[in-house]
């Protein structure tokens, strides 16, 4: 249990590190979508020559199920992003922790997988942080629809991820999300951009290798961890994600904000403690 709270944390910090990136980008002008499809572009041509494809991969490229979970991870990032570029980083990662409530439902709906009602709780508890933070029907903006947006999509991908982990190396798995990602937004992606500048050439690059390497560990986990006690370890980025907003941006949570926000990190932590100990 200890090795994989830590894999999931690493991931976890790529994953944000990657995100806070492309908000960085978004700031100098880039949009969203050119900054998710460069992403699945660099880390396509960066990992594929080390994927050790063989022949008989290629027969699992039209299952529709790679297929679902390449398009679920695909709409997540775009989503996030698109937040990214008019929210905070600690608030907008407040509305995408409905991610780990989807998560565990559909695994136990869809992959049979124990629930228990201390867990359940727990969950509902964080929902209410949720709640807290996104304020749904009081001044909530687009971008923290497209939070928790993303949060759905990921929800479900963390699930798709451990249907197929068992039976899909997590090379395919790996590279068929990138290789979709970049087919279905390079359409979208074609437009005027600003300068790439050299540093800007480096952004895109943390951003693309952090997602890619974060969602491998994910996937390298997910062989051996039921999706629901993965989806309170999801949690960790709410830290991440508040310390580079304030670190990076400067955006310190307001105090409702926060509140939220300590609300679904403390059910996130309790959720983990019972998780080890099998509740």
């Amino acid at each position: 249990m200890r090795t994989t709270i830590l894999l999931v944390l690493l991931s976890m910090i790529l994953i944000v590190g990657g995100d806070a990136a492309a908000k960085f980008l978004g700031t100098q002008g880039f949009d969203p979508v050119f900054l998710a499809w460069a992403r699945f572009a660099l880390a396509a041509v960066v990992v594929a020559p080390f994927a050790g494809l063989q022949k008989s991969d290629l027969t699992q490229v039209t299952d529709w199920r790679i297929l679902l979970r390449a398009l679920l991870i695909v709409g997540g990032i775009t989503c996030i992003l698109t937040a990214l570029k008019t929210e905070d980083m600690a608030t907008v990662f407040g509305g995408f922790f409905v991610g780990p409530i989807v998560a565990y439902g559909l695994s136990a709906i869809l992959l049979k997988e124990q629930i228990s009602w201390t867990r359940s709780g727990l969950l509902g508890l964080s929902f209410l942080g949720v709640l807290i933070v996104v304020r749904p029907g009081f001044g909530m903006t687009a971008g923290m629809g497209f939070a928790i947006l993303a949060g759905c999509f990921h929800g479900a991908y963390l699930v798709a991820t451990r249907w197929l982990a068992g039976e899909i190396q997590p090379r395919f798995l790996l590279i068929s999300q990138l290789v979709v990602g970049a087919i279905v937004l390079a359409p979208f992606a074609i437009g005027p951009l600003p300068a790439i500048t050299t540093s800007a050439a480096i952004l895109i690059g943390i951003s693309a290798m952090g997602s890619a390497i974060g969602n491998l560990i994910l996937v390298l986990v997910n062989r051996t961890t039921p999706a629901n006690v993965i989806a309170p370890l999801i949690y960790s980025q709410l830290i991440v994600a508040t310390v580079l907003g304030v670190a990076v941006f400067g955006d310190w949570p307001d105090g409702a904000t926060l509140i939220g926000l300590l609300i679904i990190g403390g059910a996130g932590v309790a959720s983990v403690w019972f998780a080890g100990r099998g509740r």
